[in-house]
């Protein structure tokens, strides 16, 4: 029997939704608007990628959600939408991460990604995965310099995507850096890895689950001189 999961990104401006089939999204309906507008279009959405997809949300077998780190208001929203499904249609909730489904729509054979979203003046949310999307660095706050992810960029490519490229581009000038622009997190890169954990139960418990705020900023020690 096949499993259908629908998925729901609003990390950042880009209202996000899919409709998967045993981890291959069949209906994608999203909008890479500049400005949120989640509380007015993520339900619209939800309708139209079930209508286009002949299910009824009865026959969903699952709730996929971002779950962080992104803009506060916006996690608010995707959970609380999904949460409330999971809760009228008796479904199981899976988290999926922000940063490591952004890191998906980056295909290369070498170097790193570096997955990136803008915070305030120069600080970013960033996660380094490798080449097979396997995270190699932990999620961090951090605020941005020119000496930024050297260590990576001295080994080899790194692949900077997310809406923090553009602060990012001011300050990087290493040969190294390759700069994925106009990119933002989707609930396409969230069908598989929204599968993957449903294949093993790896579910939240619905009552408690939290978005992950990730709020402490650490300033990046100086290069020697």
């Amino acid at each position: 029997m096949s499993t259908y999961i629908l998925s729901i990104e609003t990390a950042t401006t880009n209202c996000s939704v899919s409709l998967s089939k045993d981890g291959e999204t069949v209906v994608l309906k999203e909008d890479y608007d500049k400005n949120y507008s989640h509380a007015e279009r993520l339900h619209v959405y939800i309708d139209d990628v079930l209508k286009e997809a002949k299910i009824i949300s009865d026959n969903i077998d699952a709730i996929a959600v971002s779950k962080g780190p992104g803009s506060y208001t916006g996690l608010r929203i995707g959970v609380s939408a999904a949460k409330g499904l999971c809760f009228a249609l008796n479904k199981p909730l899976i988290s999926v991460s922000t940063l490591e489904a952004l890191a998906h729509q980056v295909i290369s054979n070498d170097g790193v990604i570096v997955s990136m979203l803008d915070a305030r003046r120069m600080e970013v949310y960033s996660a380094i995965f490798d080449v097979n999307h396997s995270q190699v660095r932990d999620t961090e706050a951090q605020i941005l310099d020119e000496n930024a992810f050297e260590d990576y960029l001295e080994k080899g490519t790194v692949h900077f995507i997310g809406n923090g490229v553009e602060k990012a581009k001011t300050l990087i000038k290493h040969p190294n850096a390759v700069f994925v622009d106009g990119k933002l997190p989707s609930a396409n890169e969230m069908s598989h890895l929204a599968y993957n954990k449903y294949k093993i139960s790896d579910i939240e418990d619905v009552a408690y689950f939290e978005p992950y705020y990730l709020k402490d900023f650490v300033a990046l020690k100086p290069k020697s001189v």
